[in-house]
């Protein structure tokens, strides 16, 4: 019997399954011509790109190189147009052929700078997605990828300007080399034109400078310190910073082991051989103010991120701070303020407190033997000279001009109790009764100061010391007070600007404006003062350091050579000795001591304040005295020492002093008064302190 299942009529269910299978097949039909389709686009596109790279490729190979950059003299300006230092383009150039130069340094070469320098051709794309994976990783440019045949275009042809532009000109002008010239052409080329600083220019030039030898006699450990000096020949100059130069160094080592060039012993036995370098030829006649100038090159790199081939041979013009006079001056006064014969260094640094430009800086003896900067030590200790931030804090916290302590030796408690400190005064010498705060200051008395920061609080002086400008690493520990840890110079007169500035801090300026070779502004300086303390706390502070140059006070035997007001702070320890001191024009500090852990003799401490006074003197010889200007919320009113009250007319030691308004004393001393403490005459001792600031500015004025 037939079977009659497939002429039955179908359910409504299997039309529906047949319709959803014809929908499929119609979908898979349609996708093949939608791929078929792409797919000739694609190739289309594929043969046109093939194309274009092969008509780029000929027209490139057709094109004739650029002629090659035009160095030009870059010029660092002083605040007056005068040129402090030009920068020579020309410098120090020999090349030589490849076989000339040690094979160590082209391997070192081409571990640190371009690995896969025989493998590509020009652009090393596994080299910048390499870069860009570790860049990513640790969010910041870590690391670089332009080839050694780039640095060559980019020194060549191009100027170092950060754009697109620039870096697509030196990928075309990258791959035209490639096409011109074989990799050891390339190579040599490179080796004869890249910048080792020093105004060497090339490897033969490089050894001569820095070993005294030709580039074909480098050792293994030469080589791997001048192939790490290229990357910022500044940063990395043993002559400027050994320890950058050998963390360099065994950074290209390390890369020649990983490459298989060489052994890690052999890396170490290098790392560890004493490199004999040349004394450096001092380029200083070209100009002056040579730790300046190499201050201002190394902020236009290493802060305002100018390339520093730019800078050296770029026609860059660069414009700063520095006051002609004021730098003669403070090479005047280190010059006469040492012996000839002695050892001892000195460093000064002047600033402008009113806007912080840095006027003067003299960062050594002489430059010409040593162009270690010492304006930026950062191992020195302060001394007194800190006491200031202590006693501002305390002023900030209630304190006054008359606040009492006991100075005789004491033991100090701290760390709830399981830490002592016992600190000393100078040749431990005590009055052995309560002194006030002006006297402290002006004698430079240890226990007030230990007593004073234990008061307000070790933690809250160094966030003083912060506001004004101060970085170096602090430890809230009561020895803070007496200055034991180091601070630089350049903090130092920084910070006490800020005090001549009613409490003001401007940042240090060198650099007021660049530009390129067009006179296209690089860079312009934009002030950013900060208030680090109030116009009040600042002036009362300014009268207090007043006292140090009067008499009792530890700089009152210069006092007679500085014919204006002027406030201040000495500083000694047994290695350091410090003026740090300002007034309403000029701030500057002076440091006294030796290179290395010598310790300094009385005479040899004594040598700071002469300096400072030698120098304000001669810097300001033409500006007319002024008083520090009196801001609002202060008030100035007759005291006893003795008592620290208001001072009734039959005081015989009455002194003005100077406070807050509001913290001034409010009773009246009658110790030595035969009218019983009747309240004296106010308008009449408001009479007598101007009349005595109008005397003292007249003779400043007469000297």
């Amino acid at each position: 019997m037939a079977d009659q299942s497939n002429n039955r009529p179908q359910t409504a269910e299997e039309r529906e399954k047949q319709k959803k299978r014809l929908l499929r097949a119609e979908r898979r039909v349609i996708r093949r011509a939608r791929l078929r389709v792409w797919a000739a686009v694609f190739a289309f596109l594929l043969l046109l790109a093939a194309g274009g790279l092969i008509a780029g490729w000929i027209w490139l190979s057709t094109q004739s190189l650029p002629a090659a950059f035009i160095s030009q003299t870059s010029y660092i300006y002083d605040s007056r147009g005068g040129v402090i230092d030009t920068l020579h383009a020309g410098g120090y150039r020999h090349s030589v052929e490849l076989s000339e130069i040690s094979p160590y340094l082209v391997q070192a070469t081409l571990a640190i700078e371009d690995r896969r320098f025989f493998e590509h051709h020009g652009i090393d794309l596994r080299g910048l997605a390499r870069a860009a994976l570790v860049n990513l990783r640790s969010l910041s440019a870590k690391q670089g990828a332009s080839t050694l045949t780039q640095q060559l275009a980019r020194n060549l042809w191009l100027s170092h300007e950060r754009t697109w532009s620039r870096k697509l000109q030196e990928a075309v002008y990258a791959a035209q080399l490639e096409m011109k010239y074989d990799k050891t052409e390339i190579l040599t080329m490179y080796l004869n034109q890249i910048y080792y600083g020093h105004g060497a220019y090339g490897v033969e030039a490089a050894a001569e400078r820095y070993f005294g030898k030709h580039a074909s006699e480098l050792s293994l450990a030469e080589s791997a310190m001048l192939a790490g000096v290229p990357k910022g020949p500044r940063y990395y100059s043993p002559y400027r910073d050994m320890k950058n130069a050998k963390d360099r160094q065994r950074l290209v080592l390390n890369a020649m082991v990983e490459q298989g060039v060489i052994t890690r012993e052999e890396a170490d036995a290098a790392f560890r051989e004493p490199l004999n370098f040349r004394p450096l030829e001092s380029d200083a006649d070209d100009g002056y103010a040579p730790y300046f100038r190499d201050y201002v090159r190394m902020v236009a790199v290493e802060q305002l991120g100018i390339d520093e081939r730019l800078i050296a041979e770029g026609g860059v013009r660069i414009y700063t701070t520095l006051d002609p006079d004021i730098q003669t001056a403070a090479e005047e006064a280190v010059k006469n303020g040492i012996p000839a014969g002695s050892e001892q260094q000195a460093a000064l640094i002047a600033i402008d407190p009113r806007n912080g430009h840095i006027k003067a800086m003299v960062g050594g003896r002489d430059y010409n033997t040593n162009q270690y900067n010492r304006v930026f030590a950062t191992t020195r200790q302060p001394g007194s000279s800190f006491k200031p931030f202590v006693y501002l804090t305390a002023l900030e916290n209630g304190m006054t001009p008359v606040t009492r302590f006991r100075s005789e030796p004491t033991v100090f408690t701290y760390d709830e109790g399981r830490k002592t400190y016992e600190p000393r005064n100078h040749n431990d010498h005590y009055v052995m009764d309560e002194i006030d705060m002006r006297t402290a200051i002006a004698s430079s008395d240890n226990i007030y100061a230990v007593h004073t920061i234990m008061a307000v609080g070790p933690e809250n002086v160094v966030a003083t010391a912060r506001r004004f400008g101060i970085d170096s690493p602090m430890q809230p520990v009561p020895s803070l007070a007496l200055g034991t840890f180091p601070v630089s110079p350049f903090e130092m007169a920084s910070a006490f600007g800020a005090l001549a500035a009613g409490g003001v801090r401007h940042e240090p300026v060198a650099i007021l404006r660049v530009e390129d070779r067009a006179g296209r502004v690089l860079y312009e300086a934009k002030p950013s003062p900060k208030q680090a303390a109030s116009p009040a706390h600042a002036y009362v502070m300014t009268r207090l350091l007043e006292s140090v140059f009067e008499p009792g006070g530890t700089a009152h035997r210069v006092s007679a050579a500085i014919k204006r007001p002027v406030a201040g702070k000495t500083g000694t320890t047994a290695y350091d000795a410090w003026l740090v001191g300002y007034t309403p024009e000029l701030s500057a500090a002076v440091w006294v001591g030796y290179d290395k852990a010598r310790t300094i003799t009385q005479a040899e401490a004594h040598r700071a304040a002469p300096i400072f006074a030698d120098f304000i003197e001669r810097a300001l010889a033409g500006v007319p005295p002024k008083m520090f200007p009196m801001p609002d919320g202060v008030v100035t009113v007759y005291i006893d020492p003795e008592t620290g009250k208001l001072a009734g007319e039959a005081c015989p030691h009455r002194r003005t002093e100077t406070f807050i308004a509001g913290t001034e004393p409010v009773e009246y001393c009658d110790a030595h008064d035969e009218s019983g403490g009747e309240e004296p005459d106010s308008p009449r001792a408001d009479q007598e302190i101007r009349r005595s600031w109008w005397e003292d500015l007249k003779r400043w004025w007469l000297g």
